[in-house]
């Protein structure tokens, strides 16, 4: 699947960009950046700013490999510019990248598609910052941001409301907390890769995912065949449901004293992370692709009218 007896396309990766998830996109991009060198690749690094329009015009790349997280860059905004320019871009479109990063919409399509999840609301923040909107324990998250920034945990033991940070939107996600272990399965293509169950200290927060040594992943997790089976046949339901393309990622919980029944969908990622500790680059790996062919793949892959 190696690129490098081929002549090289002009690749624009694009990284960093205005949203809270800036630095984790800047490693991401790197990685892939250096990836494809590897792979034979002509690479420019793009740093999305405000200009990012005249700037893929001036560059003119034969694809685009998205390596933008968080608002804007998985919401369907740069998806719907680069369907503008007519440049081929990987992972998912304009409308899947939007219902994906849109909480609530895209627990309405899994719960269609008949997938498990979580209860939750929509509430105003100035209403969960005064009062238990839901009975503890639950979690609190923005309802369109990625990637575990701003979520709160509020305990049972709790004596009062989450104190929400100021720059917590108006209307948040109100979520009943779904106890036991984290597993996670990514899809590439129209296939599911393996399982991986991320072990760690405490809350599986922004740190936990991106910090080195932040998690522990055992992979292929180590669980009943069956659990094992259902979080695959779930992740690849998902990436349909949403009209997902490429690389996606779902994240589960799974409470082992419930068996089948305590196996529940958290959410579909529709960019995840490519940097060195993360899960997506290596299930690919175990399942014997190289980051380098990993990232070849989703140049391959990219197209417009996704």
């Amino acid at each position: 699947m190696g690129q490098s007896s081929r002549t090289p396309q002009r690749v624009a990766v694009l990284m960093g960009g205005p949203s809270a998830e800036r630095e984790v996109s800047l490693s991401t991009g790197q990685a892939c950046a250096a990836a494809l060198l590897g792979e034979g690749f002509e690479v420019i690094e793009v740093d999305a700013g405000r200009d990012l329009c005249a700037v893929l015009q001036d560059i003119s790349p034969d694809a685009v490999l998205n390596c933008l997280h968080g608002r804007w860059g998985e919401d369907g905004c740069v998806q719907g510019l680069l369907e503008w320019l007519g440049m081929p871009y990987s992972h998912s479109g304009v409308l899947s990248s939007a219902l994906a990063m849109d909480k609530q919409r895209s627990k309405e399509a899994f719960v269609a598609a008949g997938l498990p999840i979580v209860d939750s609301i929509l509430a105003p923040a100035e209403e969960v910052r005064v009062r238990h909107v839901m009975t503890p324990p639950y979690v609190v998250k923005p309802n369109n941001e990625g990637s575990s920034v701003g979520v709160y945990l509020v305990h049972e033991a709790s004596n009062g409301p989450p104190q929400l940070s100021d720059d917590m939107p108006e209307e948040v996600m109100v979520e009943a907390f779904a106890p036991g272990r984290e597993l996670t399965t990514t899809v590439i293509g129209d296939r599911a890769l393996t399982v991986t169950d991320i072990l760690t200290d405490g809350w599986y927060d922004y740190d936990a995912k991106y910090k080195p040594g932040g998690s522990r992943h055992v992979i292929p997790a180590d669980i009943p065949s069956e659990i094992f089976d259902l979080c695959m046949d779930y992740a690849l339901r998902a990436h349909v449901a949403l009209g997902c393309r490429g690389v996606s990622r779902t994240d589960f919980r799974w409470d082992e004293n419930k068996g089948a029944a305590g196996l529940i969908l958290l959410e579909t990622n529709t960019q995840p992370g490519m940097t060195a500790t993360s899960l997506t680059p290596e299930q690919a790996q175990a399942c014997g692709m190289s980051f380098g062919q990993l990232c070849a793949w989703m140049v391959e892959d990219a197209s417009c009218d996704r």
